[in-house]
């Protein structure tokens, strides 16, 4: 059985999370350093965070399958797996960012060009991505399938984007961590 929520009763949360999460992220970017968990090795978390991403691609194309298969309860522990991950990583995000100064790309020339492209479309989207999962989940937790769906077409490729681009990120900008 599903579980009611009410769309109108979560939209206030819904506007909240998609407004705070933007502004915390900004803050941290000029807020002075300082570690949460003293002696905690931070630079292990944005590897943590790639796993994550991929993780959570690998699920959402699971998830796609799933629910062409008509595989709803599959589907259902998938995407809700999905979105648990997606907190996981914002905490740890936040929690990297937290305690470590931002990392600088050192590449030159066409690939720092390409990694910004990458870099700007993700962030863009990832702010873009909050709120049309969380609308996306509480639709479907309210079953309005209907308009699941039709949120739905639109937040998955999104996602998929998200996801991938914020692994190739990581990966393009890691051998530049100090650590």
């Amino acid at each position: 059985m599903a579980i009611s929520i009410k769309e109108n009763k979560a939209l206030p949360l819904i506007i909240g999370a998609s407004i705070l999460i933007p502004i915390v992220v900004t803050v941290l970017f000029f807020a002075p350093r300082f570690e949460i968990i003293p002696g905690f090795d931070y630079y292990v978390l944005p590897f943590v965070n790639a796993i994550i991403n991929a993780l959570t691609f690998f699920i959402l194309i699971a998830a796609f399958i799933a629910i062409r298969n008509k595989n709803i309860p599959l589907h259902r522990f998938l995407m809700t797996s999905a979105v648990v991950l997606s907190a996981i990583f914002l905490l740890s995000y936040v929690t990297y960012h937290t305690a470590t100064e931002p990392t600088l790309f050192g590449g030159e020339g066409l690939i720092k060009s390409v990694y910004f492209t990458i870099l700007i479309s993700h962030i863009i989207l990832a702010i873009a991505i909050v709120p049309l999962v969380l609308i996306s989940y509480v639709r479907a937790l309210s079953e309005k399938f209907d308009r699941h769906r039709k949120i739905a077409r639109i937040t998955l490729p999104l996602w998929l984007y998200v996801t991938s681009t914020g692994v190739i990120a990581y990966l393009m900008i890691s051998p530049y961590y100090n650590h």
